[in-house]
């Protein structure tokens, strides 16, 4: 087989994917709009997602404003700027590291859980016998787990931002001798609502990419284990780097 076939065929193989990536994007929107809702599974998939996230995000949160206070205050004091900590760890926590953070945790614990589980139902056949028994497996599988991404990952965003900003006040006055009351007017004076609400819109752009990259993957997985590992792994590496691309393009966007 020559390299110009093998080009054609590769080619061809990601031309029918990303065609069926549409479609499966089609039918998940035309189901959003359509009864049955599943109100109880999407709020198990929203326990899920959100709560049983609080443990790794609190953790990631908490230490990325500790080290966020840290870094800056050794870059501002070099100009007699440390007043300015607060607010540096602020706008970057609800800018950017809260939402993207918060995404790329969500990403490893609940984005790959979702993948593997569609791609082992996928292997043993109970896609096939859902369809067997007339309900649509977009309808069941992918409608509750989005709309639980799309409402929790904005959730832990905000409760991301909050402990970042905790931590950062807690190495900052505590830790580095910064005043209380400069610490927490600069953050007063130069965080805007805006701030906080564009990166939440952020959040739910995320939650999406998560979800239904996470669905699509094991919905579509090959046979046997490797199959389910190979999606898996696909969903995590495809959803961090979308998660990274989009975040310049709603940055851009938003601010």
């Amino acid at each position: 087989m020559g390299p110009v076939t093998r080009f054609g065929r590769w080619l061809f193989a990601q031309v029918e994917d990303l065609g069926r990536l549409i479609v499966v994007l089609l039918a998940t929107l035309y189901w959003f709009f359509r009864p049955p809702y599943r109100i109880h599974e999407t709020f198990r998939q929203m326990m899920y997602v959100g709560v049983k996230s609080f443990f790794i995000i609190s953790l990631t949160g908490t230490f990325t404003g500790m080290v966020l206070a840290l870094q800056t205050f050794y870059a501002f004091v070099t100009f007699n700027a440390e007043s300015l900590v607060g607010a540096t760890v602020a706008l970057s926590m609800t800018r950017e590291l809260g939402p993207v953070l918060s995404a790329l945790m969500v990403t490893a614990r609940a984005g790959s859980a979702m993948a593997a589980q569609l791609g082992t139902m996928r292997v043993t056949e109970q896609i096939d016998a859902l369809q067997t028994m007339a309900v649509d497996p977009i309808e069941y599988l992918f409608v509750p787990r989005i709309s639980a991404a799309v409402i929790m990952v904005p959730v832990l965003t905000v409760y991301f931002n909050f402990l970042g900003i905790l931590g950062g006040y807690f190495v900052g006055v505590n830790y580095l001798g910064v005043p209380p009351g400069p610490f927490i007017s600069s953050i007063v004076n130069l965080t805007d609502y805006d701030d906080l609400t564009n990166g939440l819109i952020k959040s739910c752009f995320f939650g999406l990419i998560i979800s239904f990259i996470s669905c699509y993957k094991g919905y579509t997985a090959g046979e046997g284990a490797e199959g389910v590992g190979q999606a898996t792994m696909q969903a995590v590496v495809l959803s961090a780097v979308l998660i990274l691309v989009s975040d310049y393009f709603l940055t851009d966007w938003l601010f």
